[in-house]
């Protein structure tokens, strides 16, 4: 999509005047942005490991942060915009993070997560990603004037506080009670062993196996009701090609793994054979998504020579107002360059010290995180942090640099696949910075924040998930497993993109990628491609984003049939009040926020007793389990699921006033 045919609106009037200064940065702010950046980065580690994707925490951060900062004597609007953009920094990290460095102890290069490396990859990515957006903000949110929903909706919640103290602690109790609710589930699940985590069956048609299934999690429904209707129809069509056509296809042509039938057989086909069409089509996905915004990139790199050539023959910076002054030039220049400096030594290590070799994949590194931050910044404003391409263009960096390092050291090098995951691990950190950024940064120029003290505590927020996630990671590998079945672990997180790119980076070195595989993926992803674009030439509503259905491929069926469920929650609760003319507010996104929360939180906690049964082994590993397997399988979570459902509508539809008997729902 070109810029001029993106979607505009009027231009932005801030509700703090840039001729008015209030408090930003204060201790208060800090200390609880640091607090809620660490704890929502747990949680979108936990999720993105179980379910492959995350969701936004800015406007739960809003809604924490009001709740806080009115504790007060004194607090403003500026203050707790600061710290939901630290918070969503933090949750955003994570994201990129979890997609990419449990590769490395997939593929043996790690047994544990190695702290320093972890640490220096994600704060490099983290600090890149900020920096990349810096000059990005006045190309896409102000000459552009692109949509950047999550970040008008984020500013919207913050007005509503702003104004009015009235709905503020009731918007907090719900999101504690939500997030008391999913953890509580969690316990019941994951922690008393009360049922399964799954229903599955699977029955045999000739050589084919049809595979049937229902991840029975509330933070799966809460992602569905967040994303909504159509992007959870369009992951869920991903799947139904994936496991309803293409896997009993290829075992009517091949047939089952020798002695498994039923739900093994479909898993092990799915796992072994399947996942590469979807790696396919995310590469095809990717390029076209590079094709698309290759106009706005371009057109940002020019509005940025020509923006700091007028200022460094004006009086700089000190002439603009206060509502448009970002980080200066200087710093985004010393920055990158004392970020790259780890990179090159971190890589020149891998590489058996060729300093070359180091600086090249460096190179790489910086140009390509530059490339796909403008993607991600791009595609977040016209449509939502939601449909951030992360994995594609993560997918792109690692092909990229496995076929360079393929050549500098060879097929079956060990150190090859660990040095590509570890070079896309930073642009995917990046990448996922990007979108993320520019949403807080819209945030804060429609409430008239100044850029540059966003930036920084953007930077704080990356911090903040880079020291924390290393722990995360480590408690949920000795809790769940991460990707692989094992004795141990039989229900481990599935890690579906960092399985994807370990999967990926092995083959390329070790000449096991099934090409003939990833090319149908390709083919698969063009016709999609074409299918999406009819329904734009057709003006429909629903849409089949490239990227989008080849997760749904990639995913386990179980995980986008719950997120499917979701999706109809939020559906209903949309039509509900529409037909009602009903006014629309958060509250149903934080409803889906909390119960995101509170089973992340919760199953990180339940790790706990696992790493500390390592430090005094008389701790049982699972202290809280009444059975070893659920008495009555999956069908008690069934029912609780359902409960759960029920609760989220009736909270996103509270009773309306005495003029209107009407319903609210989250706007999306």
């Amino acid at each position: 999509m070109r810029e001029q045919d993106a979607p505009t609106e009027p231009v932005d009037s801030p509700l703090v005047p840039a001729s008015v200064t209030l408090p930003e940065i204060t201790v208060k702010a800090v200390v609880l942005s640091i607090l809620l950046a660490a704890v929502l980065a747990g949680a979108n580690a936990y999720l993105g490991l179980f379910a492959g994707m995350t969701v936004s925490a800015s406007i739960p951060a809003a809604v924490v942060s009001m709740a806080v900062l009115r504790l007060f004597r004194q607090s403003n609007i500026l203050e707790n915009n600061i710290v939901q953009t630290a918070a969503s920094s933090g949750e955003a990290l994570a994201a990129g993070v979890i997609f990419t460095i449990p590769g490395l102890v997939l593929i043996g290069y790690w047994t544990t997560f190695d702290y320093g490396q972890t640490l220096t990859v994600s704060l490099v990515g983290g600090v890149l990603g900020v920096l990349f957006t810096i000059p990005l903000r006045r190309a896409l949110i102000i000459h552009a004037r692109l949509r950047f929903p999550e970040g008008v909706a984020t500013a919207e919640v913050l007005k509503v506080g702003a104004l009015s103290d009235a709905g503020t602690g009731g918007r907090v109790r719900l999101l504690l009670g939500a997030a008391a609710l999913g953890g509580g589930f969690k316990f019941a699940e994951g922690g008393l062993k009360l049922w399964s985590e799954s229903l599955e069956g699977a029955f045999q048609l000739g050589r084919s196996t049809v595979y049937g299934g229902l991840n029975l999690s509330p933070a799966l429904v809460a992602v569905g009701y967040i994303i909504g209707l159509n992007t959870a129809v369009v992951v869920f069509f991903g799947g139904a090609i994936g496991w309803l056509v293409l896997l009993p296809l290829y075992q009517a042509i091949v047939g089952s793994p020798e002695g498994l039938i039923g739900v093994a057989a479909a898993k092990a086909t799915w796992s072994g054979q399947i996942r590469y069409i979807g790696i396919g089509a995310m590469l095809v996905g990717g390029v076209w998504t590079l094709f698309q915004v290759r106009g706005p990139i371009w057109q940002s790199l020019r509005q940025l020579m020509a923006l700091y050539g007028a200022r460094n023959r004006s009086a700089g910076q000190s002439a603009l107002l206060r509502t448009e002054r970002d980080a200066g030039v200087v710093w985004l220049i010393g920055l990158t360059a004392a970020a790259l400096v780890p990179m090159v030594l971190l890589y020149q290590g891998l590489l058996n010290h060729d300093l070359w070799g180091g600086i090249g994949l460096t190179l790489l590194m910086v140009v390509t995180a530059f490339l796909f931050s403008a993607v991600a910044g791009y595609m977040a404003g016209l449509v939502g942090s939601s449909s951030n391409p992360v994995s594609g263009v993560t997918i792109a960096t690692i092909m990229l640099a496995s076929l360079l390092l393929l050549g500098i050291l060879g097929k079956g090098n060990p150190a090859g696949p660990a040095a590509a995951l570890l070079v896309g691990a930073v642009v995917c950190c990046a990448a996922a910075m990007g979108g993320d950024n520019l949403q807080d940064l819209k945030t804060g120029h429609v409430v008239g924040a100044t850029p540059w003290k966003q930036q920084v505590m953007q930077v704080i927020g990356v911090a903040t998930g880079a020291v924390v996630i290393v722990p995360v990671l480590s408690l949920l590998q000795a809790k769940y497993g991460i990707g692989e079945v094992t004795a141990a672990h039989p229900h481990p997180l599935s890690a579906p993109q960092a399985t994807l790119m370990a999967n990926l980076a092995n083959g390329v070195f070790g000449g096991s990628l099934p090409w003939h595989l990833v090319g149908v993926g390709m083919v698969l992803g063009v016709v999609v491609i074409g299918l999406d674009l009819r329904q734009a030439r057709r003006n429909a509503a629903l849409r089949f984003p490239v990227l989008a259905v080849a997760l749904g491929m990639y995913l386990p069926l179980k995980l986008s049939a719950t997120i499917l469920f979701g999706g109809l929650l939020a559906e209903y609760v949309r039509t509900a009040a529409k037909s009602l003319d009903a006014p629309t507010e958060d509250r149903g996104l934080l409803c889906a926020a909390g119960l995101v929360t509170g089973e992340a939180l919760v199953g990180i906690l339940l790790a706990l007793p696992i790493a500390l049964s390592s430090i005094w082994p008389s701790l049982s590993g699972d202290p809280f389990q009444l059975f070893t397997e659920p008495p009555l399988g999956g069908w008690p979570g069934l029912a609780a699921l359902v409960l759960v459902g029920q609760l989220l509508v009736r909270a996103a539809r509270p009773a309306a006033s005495a003029q209107k008997d009407s319903a609210t729902v989250l706007r999306h």
